[in-house]
C-alpha cells in the first residue's frame, strides 16, 4: 500500500479543509480507492500463527469491568457539550456524521446565539424580578421578614374606673394573667394539647378542640386561659411546654357585686357588653399599648436587640349617682324580703325627688337552685308589667288638675259594675256606698277611680299618662331600656277604656313608674331619672353631665293636694305598713295580676299570680327621696301578696338607712299621722 493512499484516508476521516478544497472528480477518488484495494490483495501470503486452544479463547476475562454512576455520566456529557460549544471540536464519538468543518462552526455559532439570547432573557427576567422586590413588592416581603423575626405583644389598656357619688370605686380593672400558645414554636401538638387539657381538667371533646385549634396551619396565636391569677397561671407555665407563654392584662371587677346589674359586664377583651359598661364603652375604653421584640427560632428574645414599647393609656372614669352604702342596704333588704315571701324576684329603686338622680337600683331573682340572689340583668329598666293600683295616682291627678273633682267630691260607688260584659270589682266586697275622693285613694277603689277618670275624656287621660312618662323611654338611654306600652286612646277597646285608669291595659317599667309618682313629689314637675353625674378625663378634669330633662305636668297646688291624699294612704289606707317613726311618708300601694301564658289573668288551674308594689316619698311636706319596691310573684296563698303587705315593709325598713346616709332630719317623734286616725281595715 502506497503512502499516498494512507494519507488520503486520514484526510477523509478527519474532514480537513484541504480535502474539501480538492476539485478532482468523484470518479477519480473511487478509481483510486479500487486500485488501492487491488494492490492490497496482491500482497505475498504470510504464514499464519498457530491459533490458541479453544479453551483459552472461551475462558472468561478476569479484568474488572469499569462502571460509571449516572451522575458521573451526566457530568461527562455536560462537559463534552460545553467543550464543543466553546471550542468547536467535535468529540470523536460524534464524528460519524462527517459534516464539513464550516457547517460545524455554523451550527455552533447558531447555538451560541441561542444561548446568549436565552441568557439575556433570563438575566432580564432576573433584573425585573429584583427590581420588583426592591420597589413594588418590597413592603410585602419586608413585612413577612419582620413578622418572622419579631413578636408583638399588645398591652391592654385599663378601662376607666366607675365611681359612686362619693368617690368609692364600684368597678375597676385589676391585673390578671392570660396564658396563650404560639403554635409556631410547638413541635409536638398532641403532647402539648394533652398536657394542657389535663391541667385544665378538660373533657376529651375539649381536648380535641384544643388540638385542632393549635394545629391550624399558619396559626400564630391561641388563647389557652384568660383572667387567671398568678398562681393559677403558674400551674400551666410550670409544665415547661414549648410555645406556651403568658402576659398580664386587666380584667374587670365589680367591688362586692354592688350594683352589678346596673354597671353591667365586659367581655374577656374588655369591651362593654351590657349595662353602663356598654352604654359608656367609648369613654371607658383606653388605648392599648404595644411591645415589639426580636426573637430567635425558639421564640427567645435576642439579647442586645432594642425592643420598642408604647405604654397603654387608660380610659376615662365615670361618676355615678349611686350611693354605695344605700345600694348595699337596698340589696340586703330586697334579698331578705324575696326570700321570706318565696317570691320569684324583686326590684327596688331609690331616687332623689328633685334631681332625678338614682341612689340605688337593685334587682333580685331566684336562681335554679331556689335561692334568692342579685340578678345579672337590670330588670328595673328593661322589664315592663301592668302596674296595678299605683297607676290610680295618675288618673286621679289628671282629674284634679282638670278641675272636675276635688278631694271632697262624693260619688256613689257600687260593689261591682259590668263593662263590656266584664264584671269589675273592688279588692274588698262592699255594697253601694258613698266615697269621697280621699277615701277612693286611701282605700284604692277600682270602681271609684274609673268613675273619677270618666269625668275627663280618654284623649285627655292619655295625654296626661304620656306626660307622666309612660309609653316612651325615660331618657336614661340605658341599653335595652323598655318603653313600656301605652296605646293611643283611639285604639282603646272594651274594658280598656276604663281599666287603664287603675293600671290595666298599659305596661310600665319600675323606672317609669317611680319617675311618674315622683312627678307628684316634685311639685308637679317630671324629672328624668339619671345614673351618671360626671366623667373624669385623663388629666383628672371633671365634666358634669348636666341636669336631667324636666317638664311641668301638674299644677303645684294639684301636686300638693295629691300628696295630702297619699299621706292618708299611709295613715289610714292600704299603706299602713310603710309608716316610719320620725318621718312623714306619702305613697301608694299597687297589686297587679300578671298575665299568664294562656292570655288571661288566671293560671290553667284557676289560680292567680301577683305583682305587688309600693311607691312612696319622704318627707311628705318637702320630698327629698322617692322609693319604689316591687315584689314579683309573692306566695299567692299568703296575705303578704299585696302591695301594702309585701312591698311596703321593705320601704319602711330602708327609710332610716337612707335618712342616715343622706343626712335627712326626722320630722318628729311619731309617724306624722293624726292622733285617733282609724284604718278602714280592708
Amino acid at each position: 500500500m502506497s503512502s499516498g493512499s494512507g494519507s488520503q484516508r486520514g484526510t477523509r476521516s478527519h474532514g480537513t479543509a484541504s480535502s474539501s478544497r480538492e476539485s478532482s472528480p468523484r470518479t477519480t477518488r473511487d478509481s483510486r480507492a479500487v486500485s488501492s484495494r487491488s494492490r492490497s490483495t496482491s500482497r505475498p501470503s504470510v504464514a499464519k500463527k498457530p491459533s490458541r486452544p479453544a479453551a483459552a479463547r472461551t475462558a472468561p476475562s478476569r479484568r474488572p469491568v469499569a462502571t460509571t454512576s449516572p451522575f458521573e455520566s451526566l457530568m461527562m456529557s455536560a462537559w463534552r457539550w460545553t467543550k464543543t460549544c466553546f471550542t468547536g471540536e467535535v468529540p470523536s464519538a460524534l464524528r460519524s456524521s462527517k459534516i464539513p468543518s464550516s457547517e460545524a462552526h455554523r451550527r455552533v455559532k447558531g447555538r451560541l446565539r441561542i444561548i446568549v439570547v436565552v441568557m439575556i432573557a433570563l438575566m432580564s427576567v432576573l433584573l425585573v424580578r429584583v427590581g420588583m422586590l426592591q420597589t413594588v413588592q418590597r413592603s410585602k416581603y419586608f413585612a413577612a421578614s419582620v413578622d418572622q423575626r419579631t413578636r408583638v405583644n399588645i398591652m391592654r389598656a385599663a378601662r376607666g374606673v366607675i365611681f359612686d357619688r362619693n368617690g368609692n370605686e364600684l368597678a375597676l380593672s385589676v391585673p390578671s394573667t392570660t396564658v396563650y400558645a404560639d403554635p409556631r414554636a410547638i413541635t409536638d401538638f398532641p403532647f402539648v394539647a394533652h398536657s394542657l387539657a389535663v391541667a385544665l381538667a378538660y373533657t376529651p371533646e375539649q381536648e380535641a378542640k384544643l388540638l385542632e385549634a393549635l394545629s391550624v396551619p399558619g396559626s400564630k396565636f391561641r388563647y389557652i386561659a384568660r383572667g387567671m391569677t398568678k398562681v393559677e397561671a403558674q400551674t400551666l407555665l410550670g409544665l415547661g411546654l414549648p410555645g406556651v407563654y403568658s402576659y398580664t392584662e386587666p380584667s374587670r371587677e365589680v367591688e362586692g357585686g354592688v350594683a352589678g346589674a346596673v354597671i353591667g359586664r365586659t367581655d374577656p377583651d374588655g369591651l362593654g357588653i351590657s349595662g353602663l359598661e356598654k352604654q359608656f364603652n367609648k369613654i371607658l375604653t383606653g388605648v392599648d399599648g404595644k411591645g415589639i421584640r426580636e426573637v430567635d427560632k425558639n421564640g427567645r428574645s435576642i439579647a442586645g436587640v432594642q425592643s420598642t414599647t408604647l405604654a397603654p393609656v387608660p380610659g376615662d372614669d365615670i361618676v355615678l349617682t349611686l350611693d354605695k352604702n344605700i345600694q348595699y342596704q337596698t340589696d340586703t333588704a330586697l334579698l331578705d324580703r324575696v326570700g321570706q315571701l318565696s317570691a320569684k324576684g324583686g326590684t327596688a329603686i331609690v331616687m332623689n325627688s328633685t334631681t332625678g338622680q338614682i341612689y340605688a337600683m337593685s334587682n333580685v331573682r331566684r336562681n335554679a337552685a331556689g335561692s334568692a340572689v342579685l340578678a345579672t340583668g337590670n330588670f328595673a329598666a328593661v322589664e315592663a308589667y301592668e302596674p296595678g293600683s299605683v297607676a290610680k295616682v295618675f288618673s286621679i291627678s289628671a282629674a284634679l288638675n282638670e278641675g272636675v273633682v276635688t278631694p271632697e267630691t262624693v260619688q256613689k260607688v257600687p260593689g261591682v259594675i259590668v263593662v263590656d260584659k266584664y264584671p269589675i270589682r273592688d279588692a274588698w266586697p262592699h255594697p253601694p256606698m258613698d266615697m269621697n275622693l280621699r277615701t277612693i285613694v286611701s282605700e284604692s277603689s277600682n270602681i271609684g277611680t274609673l268613675m273619677t277618670a270618666e269625668k275627663i275624656s280618654s284623649n285627655t287621660l292619655h295625654d296626661y299618662l304620656s306626660a307622666f312618662g309612660f309609653g316612651s323611654a325615660t331618657g336614661l338611654q340605658y341599653p335595652g331600656e323598655s318603653r313600656g306600652t301605652l296605646r293611643d286612646a283611639k285604639k282603646w277597646r272594651g274594658t280598656e277604656k276604663v281599666t287603664v285608669s287603675y293600671g290595666y291595659g298599659m305596661a310600665t317599667t319600675p323606672l317609669q313608674l317611680i319617675a311618674g309618682v315622683n312627678t307628684v313629689a316634685n311639685k308637679g314637675v317630671y324629672v328624668a331619672p339619671q345614673l351618671v353625674s360626671a366623667t373624669i378625663d385623663k388629666s383628672g378634669k371633671r365634666h358634669s353631665s348636666g341636669a336631667s330633662d324636666s317638664r311641668a305636668v301638674l299644677k303645684p297646688e294639684t301636686a300638693a293636694t295629691m300628696t295630702d291624699m297619699l299621706r292618708e294612704v299611709i295613715c289610714t289606707g292600704t299603706g299602713e305598713l310603710a309608716q316610719v317613726k320620725g318621718m312623714e311618708i306619702a305613697g301608694k300601694t299597687g297589686t297587679g295580676y300578671k298575665v299568664q301564658a294562656n292570655g288571661t289573668y288566671s293560671t290553667d288551674t284557676g289560680g292567680r299570680k301577683y305583682f305587688a308594689s309600693f311607691v312612696g316619698y319622704f318627707p311628705a311636706s318637702n320630698p327629698q327621696v322617692t322609693m319604689l319596691i316591687s315584689i314579683d310573684e309573692p306566695d299567692a296563698s299568703s296575705r303578704d301578696r299585696f302591695g301594702g303587705t309585701a312591698a311596703a315593709p321593705v320601704f319602711a325598713r330602708l327609710v332610716p338607712s337612707v335618712m342616715h346616709e343622706l343626712g335627712i332630719e326626722a320630722t318628729g317623734p311619731g309617724t306624722g299621722c293624726k292622733a285617733g286616725a282609724k284604718s278602714a281595715g280592708h
